[in-house]
Protein backbone atom coordinates (compact mmCIF):
# COMPACT_ATOMS: atom_id res chain seq x y z
CA UNK A 1 0.00 0.00 0.00
CA UNK A 2 2.92 2.33 0.66
CA UNK A 3 4.01 1.77 -2.95
CA UNK A 4 0.58 2.87 -4.15
CA UNK A 5 0.85 5.96 -1.94
CA UNK A 6 4.22 6.69 -3.55
CA UNK A 7 2.70 6.37 -7.02
CA UNK A 8 -0.02 8.83 -6.04
CA UNK A 9 2.65 11.32 -4.93
CA UNK A 10 3.97 11.18 -8.51
CA UNK A 11 0.57 11.93 -10.08
CA UNK A 12 -0.27 15.50 -11.18
CA UNK A 13 -2.14 17.53 -8.49
CA UNK A 14 -5.54 17.58 -10.26
CA UNK A 15 -5.66 13.78 -10.33
CA UNK A 16 -5.21 13.26 -6.60
CA UNK A 17 -7.95 13.83 -4.03
CA UNK A 18 -6.33 16.47 -1.86
CA UNK A 19 -2.60 17.21 -1.74
CA UNK A 20 -0.29 14.64 -3.37
CA UNK A 21 1.08 13.48 -0.02
CA UNK A 22 -2.32 12.97 1.66
CA UNK A 23 -2.95 9.37 0.55
CA UNK A 24 0.57 8.33 1.54
CA UNK A 25 0.08 9.95 4.96
CA UNK A 26 -3.27 8.18 5.46
CA UNK A 27 -1.76 4.83 4.47
CA UNK A 28 1.19 5.33 6.79
CA UNK A 29 -1.06 6.58 9.60
CA UNK A 30 -3.25 3.47 9.37
CA UNK A 31 -0.38 1.03 8.74
CA UNK A 32 1.42 1.80 11.99
CA UNK A 33 -1.49 0.78 14.25
CA UNK A 34 -2.19 -2.19 11.94
CA UNK A 35 1.36 -3.46 12.39
CA UNK A 36 1.23 -2.88 16.15
CA UNK A 37 -2.07 -4.73 16.54
CA UNK A 38 -0.74 -7.58 14.41
CA UNK A 39 2.38 -7.91 16.57
CA UNK A 40 0.41 -7.97 19.83
CA UNK A 41 -2.01 -10.57 18.47
CA UNK A 42 -5.10 -8.38 17.98
CA UNK A 43 -5.78 -9.82 14.54
CA UNK A 44 -9.40 -8.66 14.28
CA UNK A 45 -8.37 -5.01 14.66
CA UNK A 46 -5.45 -5.60 12.31
CA UNK A 47 -7.82 -7.07 9.71
CA UNK A 48 -10.27 -4.15 10.01
CA UNK A 49 -7.45 -1.62 9.62
CA UNK A 50 -6.20 -3.55 6.57
CA UNK A 51 -9.66 -3.43 5.00
CA UNK A 52 -9.86 0.28 5.76
CA UNK A 53 -6.49 0.96 4.10
CA UNK A 54 -7.45 -1.07 1.04
CA UNK A 55 -10.84 0.67 0.82
CA UNK A 56 -9.32 4.16 1.02
CA UNK A 57 -6.74 3.33 -1.64
CA UNK A 58 -9.36 1.73 -3.91
CA UNK A 59 -11.60 4.80 -3.67
CA UNK A 60 -8.64 7.08 -4.40
CA UNK A 61 -7.75 4.95 -7.43
CA UNK A 62 -11.28 5.09 -8.82
CA UNK A 63 -11.50 8.84 -8.12
CA UNK A 64 -8.17 9.52 -9.88
CA UNK A 65 -9.15 7.45 -12.89
CA UNK A 66 -12.46 9.33 -13.09
CA UNK A 67 -10.64 12.68 -12.93
CA UNK A 68 -8.23 11.60 -15.65
CA UNK A 69 -11.06 10.47 -17.92
CA UNK A 70 -13.06 13.65 -17.18
CA UNK A 71 -10.05 15.74 -18.21
CA UNK A 72 -9.60 14.02 -21.57
CA UNK A 73 -11.95 16.26 -23.61
CA UNK A 74 -10.35 19.41 -22.15
CA UNK A 75 -6.84 18.04 -22.79
CA UNK A 76 -5.78 19.06 -19.26
CA UNK A 77 -2.73 16.81 -19.34
CA UNK A 78 0.05 16.68 -21.90
CA UNK A 79 0.57 13.40 -23.75
CA UNK A 80 3.60 12.53 -21.61
CA UNK A 81 1.75 13.33 -18.36
CA UNK A 82 -1.23 11.32 -19.58
CA UNK A 83 0.91 8.27 -20.34
CA UNK A 84 2.78 8.58 -17.03
CA UNK A 85 -0.49 8.97 -15.11
CA UNK A 86 -2.08 6.03 -16.92
CA UNK A 87 0.92 3.84 -16.13
CA UNK A 88 0.91 4.88 -12.46
CA UNK A 89 -2.82 4.14 -12.16
CA UNK A 90 -2.43 0.80 -13.95
CA UNK A 91 0.37 -0.31 -11.60
CA UNK A 92 -1.67 0.97 -8.63
CA UNK A 93 -4.62 -1.09 -9.85
CA UNK A 94 -2.49 -4.24 -9.83
CA UNK A 95 -1.12 -3.59 -6.34
CA UNK A 96 -4.49 -2.62 -4.85
CA UNK A 97 -6.31 -5.69 -6.12
CA UNK A 98 -3.43 -8.03 -5.26
CA UNK A 99 -3.81 -6.75 -1.70
CA UNK A 100 -7.59 -7.30 -1.80
CA UNK A 101 -7.23 -10.87 -3.04
CA UNK A 102 -4.52 -11.59 -0.46
CA UNK A 103 -6.62 -10.09 2.37
CA UNK A 104 -9.91 -11.80 1.46
CA UNK A 105 -9.04 -15.24 0.13
CA UNK A 106 -9.65 -18.03 2.66
CA UNK A 107 -9.96 -15.60 5.57
CA UNK A 108 -6.76 -13.68 4.85
CA UNK A 109 -3.11 -14.46 5.36
CA UNK A 110 -3.38 -14.91 9.13
CA UNK A 111 -6.17 -17.49 8.86
CA UNK A 112 -4.36 -19.33 6.07
CA UNK A 113 -1.16 -19.54 8.11
CA UNK A 114 -3.08 -20.73 11.20
CA UNK A 115 -4.52 -23.64 9.23
CA UNK A 116 -1.13 -24.41 7.69
CA UNK A 117 -2.64 -25.19 4.31
CA UNK A 118 -4.93 -23.73 1.69
CA UNK A 119 -7.94 -25.94 1.12
CA UNK A 120 -10.99 -23.71 0.88
CA UNK A 121 -10.62 -20.38 -0.78
CA UNK A 122 -12.10 -18.08 -3.38
CA UNK A 123 -9.41 -19.00 -5.91
CA UNK A 124 -8.26 -22.35 -7.26
CA UNK A 125 -4.51 -22.24 -7.77
CA UNK A 126 -2.90 -24.95 -9.96
CA UNK A 127 -0.77 -26.11 -7.02
CA UNK A 128 -3.96 -27.06 -5.16
CA UNK A 129 -4.56 -29.84 -7.72
CA UNK A 130 -1.04 -31.25 -7.69
CA UNK A 131 -0.67 -34.60 -5.92
CA UNK A 132 0.91 -34.13 -2.51
CA UNK A 133 1.02 -30.31 -2.78
CA UNK A 134 -2.58 -29.63 -1.76
CA UNK A 135 -1.77 -30.46 1.86
CA UNK A 136 1.32 -28.30 2.23
CA UNK A 137 1.05 -25.51 -0.34
CA UNK A 138 -0.26 -22.04 0.59
CA UNK A 139 -0.46 -19.00 -1.67
CA UNK A 140 1.66 -16.00 -0.74
CA UNK A 141 1.37 -12.37 -1.77
CA UNK A 142 3.31 -13.00 -5.01
CA UNK A 143 0.65 -15.52 -6.08
CA UNK A 144 -2.06 -12.87 -5.64
CA UNK A 145 0.15 -10.27 -7.35
CA UNK A 146 0.45 -12.65 -10.32
CA UNK A 147 -3.33 -13.06 -10.37
CA UNK A 148 -3.85 -9.28 -10.24
CA UNK A 149 -1.26 -8.66 -12.97
CA UNK A 150 -2.91 -11.19 -15.28
CA UNK A 151 -6.35 -9.76 -14.56
CA UNK A 152 -5.13 -6.25 -15.41
CA UNK A 153 -3.27 -7.37 -18.52
CA UNK A 154 -5.50 -10.05 -20.03
CA UNK A 155 -8.74 -8.88 -18.34
CA UNK A 156 -9.16 -12.45 -17.11
CA UNK A 157 -7.41 -15.00 -14.93
CA UNK A 158 -4.90 -17.16 -16.74
CA UNK A 159 -4.10 -20.09 -14.47
CA UNK A 160 -6.04 -19.21 -11.31
CA UNK A 161 -9.78 -19.82 -11.37
CA UNK A 162 -12.13 -17.66 -9.28
CA UNK A 163 -14.56 -19.90 -7.38
CA UNK A 164 -16.79 -17.48 -5.46
CA UNK A 165 -19.09 -14.73 -6.62
CA UNK A 166 -17.22 -12.05 -4.66
CA UNK A 167 -13.94 -13.07 -6.31
CA UNK A 168 -15.52 -12.91 -9.75
CA UNK A 169 -17.05 -9.49 -9.02
CA UNK A 170 -13.78 -8.12 -7.65
CA UNK A 171 -11.94 -9.36 -10.73
CA UNK A 172 -14.56 -7.67 -12.92
CA UNK A 173 -14.06 -4.36 -11.12
CA UNK A 174 -10.29 -4.68 -11.54
CA UNK A 175 -10.69 -5.44 -15.25
CA UNK A 176 -12.98 -2.45 -15.76
CA UNK A 177 -10.47 -0.14 -14.07
CA UNK A 178 -7.65 -1.62 -16.13
CA UNK A 179 -9.65 -1.38 -19.34
CA UNK A 180 -10.42 2.27 -18.61
CA UNK A 181 -6.77 2.97 -17.91
CA UNK A 182 -5.20 1.11 -20.80
CA UNK A 183 -7.67 1.54 -23.63
CA UNK A 184 -9.17 4.96 -23.01
CA UNK A 185 -6.24 6.84 -21.49
CA UNK A 186 -3.29 5.26 -23.26
CA UNK A 187 -5.20 5.30 -26.56
CA UNK A 188 -5.92 9.01 -26.14
CA UNK A 189 -2.30 9.75 -25.22
CA UNK A 190 -1.01 7.93 -28.31
CA UNK A 191 -3.52 9.84 -30.42
CA UNK A 192 -2.21 13.14 -28.97
CA UNK A 193 1.40 12.19 -29.76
Amino acid sequence: MLSVGGLFVALPEPLVPGPNWLLLAIIFGLSVPAMITHRIGRHTIDRVLGYLISSVVTLALIWSLGELIAGLPDKRESAVQLLRSALALWVSNILVFAAWYWRLDAGGSHERSRRGRHVEGAFLFPQMNMPGQSRVWMPGFVDYLHLAFNTSTAFSPTDVAPLTRWAKMLMMVQSIISLGTIVILAGRAVNIL
